[in-house]
């Protein structure tokens, strides 16, 4: 190559990579995108509820339960559970999906080196005799760097960069799911010992009115059918005791495996507490806005189609030339020669490629395209499906609460009306059976009671999951140069 050729593309290549361009679009959501919608980003209706409150929803919401146990349970599950295990190898084979792509932006060398005996031909050298076999060897390093002319290589990056950090909202909000499931599964066994506790008052209190009957009975003041009706009553409340103590159990499984335990490593005492915790405030929601920019779900799905626009970019450079620059050096010919001059060799200068785009290349484009779209409708729903669980739960939470009172107000009667009824069945005033109705529907509005406190918990609960708080102070996996 003469100096003039060398000093010419010198000159070029410069000027070539300015003109570098970045086929396909830019990643930004759309203007019409459900998640700009001014509606999504307000208030949350019942926000004015005074059970609630508007104010910043906090990162780590289950110390508003100011329960020593509750914080314990979390930081153990946050390091153990399998999920959580799951998503982290996931988020870290994207990571090292994204570093792969990265790395097809730096120079590609080579070293090659081979020994070989044999023959060649005669005839090509314009020789009519043999030539005796010889040995021959090849040395020799080759180096190349593919100029990104059309983005490729850029828009490859952007794809696997989102697609890691898509995969790091995936970890969070596992992390959003393993919080919620905790503290659920201890708040259902707390829960379940309130009820049991309940019924086995209930049953104790039935168990004494009928020992009462049979003692009006022996001192012939009462009926043997009232012992009866007694004893018939306080079997039924000793039936539902059961129930409660295998949703104990159950919540003691769901707990260990949430610990990443087997299920029987626990034993009750682990969810055995005596008093349901309560929430030492209200229950803050904050707004749409808000909701939206800390839901990891609503971040994954962005990423996703952040990563789905990028491949549009990706797909669409195959329908231009590949042009790599790059050099070689080395010495080939016979093997007692190699090092000395007449078998060394080397060489410089760009190289061209271009497969001839196809109805394939284009096809693919309208794949990436079709597949952009879809990303688009995906998240647009993710966002929806944010906004309706939050308002659902909030909803039930509220008019949970305005249940609860009011069963609270009927229990308190019915507690005064039974009272009084066992003091007039006690004097003779009036029939058992009219004090056994009293006691029924006491037992039964202390039952509905508590299973409106536990309602209540729940309710709680899936509010805050509906909020997407619990993953910001987790310890995170570093994304790329993020």
């Amino acid at each position: 190559m003469s100096r003039f050729t060398r000093a010419t593309l010198a000159g070029l290549l410069p000027l070539a990579l300015a003109a570098c361009m970045t086929v396909g679009p830019d990643h930004k959501v759309p203007g019409d995108a459900v998640v700009n919608a001014t509606t999504a980003n307000g208030p949350f209706q019942g926000a004015d509820n005074p059970a609630v409150s508007i104010g910043e929803v906090p990162n780590d919401w289950w110390k508003l339960y100011d329960d020593p146990k509750i914080e314990g349970l979390v930081k153990q599950a946050l390091v153990a559970n399998t999920d959580l295990r799951v998503a982290a190898a996931n988020l870290k084979r994207a990571i090292a999906v994204y570093h792969e792509v990265e790395a097809e932006n730096l120079p590609e060398a080579k070293f090659r080196a081979s020994a070989e005996r044999g023959q060649i031909a005669g005839e090509p050298l314009l020789k009519e005799e043999k030539i005796p076999a010889m040995n021959f060897g090849d040395i020799g390093f080759d180096v190349s760097y593919l100029i990104d002319f059309w983005g490729k290589l850029t828009r490859a990056d952007e794809a696997a960069l989102a697609g890691a950090q898509a995969s790091q909202a995936a970890l969070d909000q596992a992390r959003v799911g393993v919080v919620a499931e905790t503290v659920r599964a201890y708040m259902q066994g707390c829960t379940a010992t309130h009820e049991l506790h309940v019924a086995q008052h209930q049953l104790d209190l039935q168990v004494r009115g009928a020992q009462l009957a049979q003692k009006m009975v022996d001192a012939g003041r009462g009926m043997p059918t009232d012992v009866l009706r007694a004893q018939a009553q306080a079997d039924a409340l000793r039936a539902v005791l059961p129930r409660y103590r295998a949703e104990q159990e159950g919540a003691a499984y769901r707990l260990a495996v949430m610990l990443g335990k087997p299920p029987t490593a626990l034993d009750m005492s682990s969810v055995a507490c005596e008093h349901v915790p309560t929430l030492r405030q209200a229950l803050p929601v904050g707004d749409g806005a808000a909701l939206l920019k800390r839901r990891p779900d609503v971040r994954q799905a962005e990423r996703e189609l952040a990563s789905a626009t990028a491949k549009i970019g990706v797909a669409t450079a195959d329908l231009y030339p590949q042009i790599r620059i790059g050099a070689s050096a080395g010495f080939t010919g016979i093997l007692d020669h190699l090092g000395q001059a007449p078998t060394a060799h080397w060489g410089w200068g760009p190289a061209i490629s271009w497969t001839i785009p196809t109805s394939g290349t284009r096809a693919r484009i309208h794949n990436m395209e079709a597949g952009a779209e879809g990303a688009l409708a995906h998240f647009d729903g993710v966002v929806l499906r944010a906004l309706r669980e939050t308002q659902s739960a909030l909803s039930s939470y509220t008019h949970e609460l305005e249940r609860n009172q009011a069963l609270r107000d009927a229990r308190d009667k019915a507690d005064e009306a039974a009272r009084h009824n066992r003091l007039l069945y006690q004097a003779g005033r009036s029939p058992y059976l009219q004090s056994l109705d009293a006691d029924r529907t006491l037992a039964n509005n202390d039952a509905a009671l508590a299973a409106s406190d536990a309602q209540i918990a729940m309710d709680q609960i899936n509010l805050f999951v509906a909020l997407g708080g619990g993953w910001q102070d987790a310890p995170a996996v570093a994304v790329g140069g993020q």
